[in-house]
């Protein structure tokens, strides 16, 4: 796909916030192969497999595109996904070069194959990398893949960070237990949060610390898909498309 292509979803929707993968990487998902003999899908296996010899290419090029295109033709803000310790230093030059204003939003990605290992030690390193990059100007977040997403969202939070738990990163809610919905492991994250002292943001917290533009500054269209969204969803936009969600960050 070329990049206009890419980010056409995007600017048809002129979100609040989207994602930006700041670095090319190899993205294997085909290990999960070896753990299903069963498939609902024809599709499944083949697009499984495809990772194999798959390039998630995000170059500087790439990058410059999106910003300029998307952030300053759009006022959209971004969630910067770092799969590695390379994508901190990508996103510090993006902010040297002046494209890029305070708060900066960092996702710290982990457990994914041809990214940065789930590690705790490594989670801890990458902490203390984007501290002394980016100091006080910068909110942060952890997603850790499969089996570890509970584990590190209650890290990210005992460190001060904020995190994500959903369906995207891990379809179960318990060892060997699958969840039936997203709202499900909301649910037991915001439970262990509170009961680790934290309060969860509001929306319109959210909003005021990732320096969104509101709900009101989207593209009507979209806005449309869920009446619910004018009450506090935030309006965010992935590689894979658009999607409405409620952020819960804190």
């Amino acid at each position: 796909m070329t990049r206009e292509e890419r980010l056409r979803a995007a600017v048809a929707a002129s979100p609040e916030m989207a994602s930006l993968n700041v670095g090319s990487m190899n993205f294997g998902i085909f290990p999960m192969l070896q753990k299903y003999s069963q498939w609902k899908h024809d599709w499944e296996p083949a697009f499984l497999e495809m990772t194999r010899d798959f390039i998630f290419k995000n170059t500087f090029a790439d990058l410059e595109y999106v910003v300029k295109e998307l952030g300053h033709g759009h006022g959209t803000r971004f969630e910067f996904e770092c799969y590695g310790l390379g994508h901190l230093y990508n996103l510090a030059w993006l902010i040297d070069q002046g494209w890029l204003e305070p708060p900066f939003f960092v996702q710290m990605v982990f457990g994914v194959l041809g990214g940065v290992g789930a590690d705790l030690d490594n989670l801890q390193h990458m902490h203390t990398v984007a501290d002394r990059l980016f100091g006080d100007s910068y909110e942060w977040s952890v997603p850790a893949a499969g089996r570890h997403q509970m584990p590190f969202a209650t890290q990210a939070a005992m460190l001060g960070g904020n995190l994500r738990v959903g369906m995207e990163d891990s379809l179960f809610i318990g060892p060997g237990e699958l969840t039936t919905s997203n709202a499900g492991q909301v649910r037991k994250i915001r439970a262990i949060v509170e009961a680790l002292g934290h309060e969860v943001a509001t929306p319109a917290q959210a909003r005021e610390r990732l320096g969104l533009k509101g709900a009101d500054h989207v593209t009507q269209l979209y806005a449309e898909i869920e009446p619910a969204l004018a009450e506090g969803a935030v309006v965010a936009s992935s590689a894979s498309g658009l999607t409405l969600t409620k952020l819960q960050a804190g």
